[in-house]
């Protein structure tokens, strides 16, 4: 009788909430675009078990013929691609037993030995935690300058402390992904995530360019392209960027992520890989709190805004993307963006954490529903 009091609680709220509420998303949306922060973008508002809001806005890019935004459209999800790729696959690699997180990384890149590397862990490049800082690549032969790039430069600060946010680590993971099963990033995720998942507009090489949106790079406008010149080095498949997808196959993964692994009965990940993933990892003495890849609250976490919990986790991406997810009101928001205004961090990250804030406030359930969630009939 409890559960069921819930659920009809939670049907009430949500009901004298949600119709009211909408045209403050509509309008802070319509302002961005007003300021040319955005050209246009697409949101994308739910839980595990359906969407509650989605909605595109503006146009694909700044051209001014350029085509209506629409759900379906493409987006370049620049560093998303390390949680929604790279991270996965790791994880799934040490569900399976083929990889530890505690292995050393010299385990798995012997170039790497005598280098003073030893204490580096594979969950250390995860949590950005390694010591590495980001380095030119060669574009003769990028991958391989980037492993003896890593291996040769100095530390900084001590592993497992310094909390360092840096794209060599997921340039590494995907390296390492494809040294412990013998398949690019790419098909590993694809077979193992996407396919799945049914995110059947998700790949590094997108089929249909005319759908994509519209990214700035050097004064250009590429269409389908990673914007990401690392990315671009490497082939255009790498394990911090390169990833396209649309908003409704994100929030396929969003779902399957609350759902702890299973999204319509086909689960890819084990509950508890999924609770590994997420759990909080500290460094800074505690100022930096990160889940395995995911950011949870570090000076990144501006798509948190006001109103989600303490637990909830996400990723943000330089094209203009970020998703969160919050367990605990069961609710996740996504924005993808034509991004246009790349100097003014402040006010992106602004428009960030304000529809984050706003999808809380309207969407999510009030941390006390969500409490009285974990009941069960006595």
């Amino acid at each position: 009788m409890r559960s069921i009091c819930f659920i009809l609680l939670v049907v009430v709220f949500a009901t004298d909430t949600h119709a009211g509420d909408q045209p403050r998303i509509d309008s802070l949306m319509n302002e961005a675009i007003s300021r040319n922060l955005i050209a246009g973008g697409v949101v994308v508002i739910g839980n595990r078990d359906r969407i509650l809001f989605e909605k595109p806005y503006g146009r694909i890019s700044p051209f001014p013929d350029a085509p209506p935004m629409a759900v379906s459209t493409i987006f370049d999800i620049a560093s998303l691609t390390k949680v929604t790729a790279t991270t996965p696959s790791v994880l799934k690699l040490a569900e399976e037993g083929r990889i530890s997180l505690l292995d050393p990384v010299v385990k798995w890149f012997p170039e790497f030995a005598g280098k003073g590397k030893d204490a580096i862990l594979v969950m250390n490049l995860l949590t950005h935690t390694s010591g590495l800082d980001d380095i030119p690549l060669s574009s003769a032969n990028p991958m391989q300058s980037a492993v003896e790039g890593a291996a040769a430069q100095k530390l900084k600060g001590e592993v497992g402390h310094r909390f360092r946010y840096a794209d060599l680590n997921f340039i590494l993971l995907a390296e390492l992904v494809r040294r412990a099963t013998g398949a690019p990033l790419d098909l590993f995720a694809q077979v193992s995530f996407y396919r799945p998942l049914g995110m059947v507009d998700t790949s590094f090489h997108p089929r249909e360019t005319g759908r994509c949106s519209g990214t700035i790079s050097d004064e250009r406008v590429l269409f389908g392209e990673p914007q990401d010149y690392l990315c671009r080095q490497l082939g255009g498949v790498a394990g911090h960027a390169g990833l396209f997808t649309t908003a409704g196959d994100l929030a396929r993964f969003c779902r399957m992520m609350l759902a702890g692994g299973v999204l319509d009965g086909k689960r890819v990940l084990a509950q508890r890989t999924v609770d590994q993933m997420t759990a909080p990892y500290f460094s800074r003495g505690g100022l930096v709190v990160r889940g395995l890849g995911w950011d949870i609250s570090s000076p990144f976490s501006a798509p948190r805004g006001q109103g989600f919990s303490r637990v909830s986790f996400g990723h943000t991406g330089y094209s203009g993307s970020s998703i969160w997810i919050d367990p605990v009101s069961d609710t996740f928001v996504i924005l993808l963006t034509s991004r246009l205004e790349y100097k003014k961090v402040h006010d992106f990250n602004k428009l960030r954490g304000d529809l984050s804030t706003l999808a809380s406030q309207i969407f999510g359930i009030p941390p006390e529903l969500g409490e009285m969630a974990r009941f069960n009939d006595e």
